[in-house]
This record gives C-alpha cells, sequence and structure tokens, in this order.
C-alpha cells in the first residue's frame, strides 16, 4: 500500500543543511497496525507527514496505493488525502467556531459532500464511541485536552479512510480513555482493512500494535514483527 524509495529530507536552517530523513526505504501493506517510535527529534513526525502526503521528500519517490504522490501537485494531494487518508495531529487542529459535532461533519461536507442522514449517522455513532455524545454542541475551547483529542481521532476515522496517521494520539489522555481509543481503532482497523500508522512514545500503543519501526537520527535502526 505505501512503499518508499531512497526518501530523504532536508531542511535549510539559514545556510545550514540539516538532513532529517536519510535514505528511507520502508513498505507498509493494507490493514497494518503499525508504530512509529524513536527518541524524540529522531524523525518519527517528518516520516509521518512524508507517508501522509503533507510534505515532500527532498528526494527519493513515495507511491501510495500505486500511486507516486511525489509527482502530485498541491492540488492533486488535497484531493488524494481527502479521499484516502485520515489524520490524528497532536495539536488537535479543531475548527474553534465550529461545535464537536461539526468539526466532525465538517471533512464529510467539504471532501466527500454525503447526504445529511449518512452524515449524522456516522458522527453519532463516532461520538458514542469516544464518549462524546453528551459534549457535541460544545465548542473546542469549553472541552479539556483529552476531549478535544477524542474529536480529533472522531473527525480522523469519519471519512472511513484507507490509511490513519496518528502523531501520538493518546499524548492528552487518561490510560482508561487511551485504552478505549486504542481498542476503537483496533476494531476499525479489522473491520475495514483500514492501515493505521502511529508517531508514538506511547507503551498502551507500542504493545498492541503488530510491526515497530525503530527510527533513531533520520534512520531506520530496527524494522520488526510483534507478537500483538
Amino acid at each position: 500500500m505505501i512503499h518508499t524509495k531512497n526518501v530523504t529530507k532536508t531542511y535549510q536552517m539559514g545556510q545550514v543543511e540539516l538532513k532529517v530523513i536519510k535514505d528511507l526505504n520502508i513498505s507498509i501493506d493494507h490493514g497494518e497496525f503499525v508504530a512509529i517510535v524513536g527518541p524524540s527529534g529522531s524523525g518519527k513526525s517528518t516520516v509521518l507527514n512524508l507517508l501522509g502526503c503533507l510534505d515532500k521528500p527532498s528526494t527519493g519517490s513515495i507511491t501510495v496505493e500505486d500511486i507516486d504522490v511525489t509527482r502530485l501537485n498541491r492540488t492533486q494531494l488535497a484531493k488524494f488525502r481527502g479521499e484516502k487518508v485520515g489524520f490524528i495531529f497532536q495539536s488537535f487542529n479543531l475548527i474553534p467556531v465550529l461545535s464537536v459535532y461539526e468539526n466532525i461533519e465538517y471533512p464529510l461536507i467539504m471532501i466527500q459532500d454525503l447526504p445529511e442522514d449518512e452524515r449524522r449517522t456516522r458522527i453519532m455513532a463516532l461520538l458514542k464511541d469516544v464518549d462524546m455524545l453528551d459534549q457535541k454542541d460544545k465548542f473546542p475551547d469549553q472541552l479539556s485536552g483529552g476531549q478535544r483529542q477524542r474529536v480529533a481521532i472522531a473527525r480522523a476515522l469519519v471519512t472511513k479512510p484507507k490509511i490513519v496517521f496518528a502523531d501520538e494520539p493518546t499524548a492528552n489522555l487518561d490510560s482508561e480513555t487511551s485504552k478505549q481509543i486504542i481498542s476503537l481503532m483496533r476494531n476499525i482497523q479489522k473491520e475495514f482493512n483500514t492501515t493505521f500508522i502511529f508517531a508514538t512514545h506511547d507503551e498502551k500503543i507500542v504493545t498492541e500494535v503488530d510491526r515497530i519501526i525503530t527510527i533513531v537520527d533520520g534512520i531506520i535502526t530496527e524494522d520488526k514483527r510483534t507478537a500483538s
């Protein structure tokens, strides 16, 4: 489903070139439940952004579902992400002037243009799954960090994407809620063969995934299957 070939990512910091990702070669299949781990500054989030088409590599190619996404322009990439990909950001990225319900509904209107009845069915089901039904009319600034994260997770899942990229999705959640959210994502993975790729430090996620990819200083140092 996802294949990279000799991918690098370099940032220009004044007169200094900082190579964050070095010669990344990786393949991820349909329906995998994968954690990308490593110390802070290792390049985890950069890899996630590259695989999720939020950023382009400096060199090399990235193929997603047989499409070389490195050749797509900005408009084509936006359309591709809207149709195929869901994102869970550590910083939530909720729209402050929209309610919880409207934040989750937003991609269904802007990207998939679903009928209202179908939108409501999907949204209410996910609100129940993330235990936010009683908060659906509140606005982001009326919610705790954990509640905002649950809304962000519901928004990422509501389009039924083929791939979900999650950057520290449980960072703002208590242990019990984290377990519920991980279980929800695992159930979606099994039911719809959705691919989940996490960048995380959270052992609760790491112990549940099928594969752990370790990155240190922009280089994959280990790629192993687990017994999950």
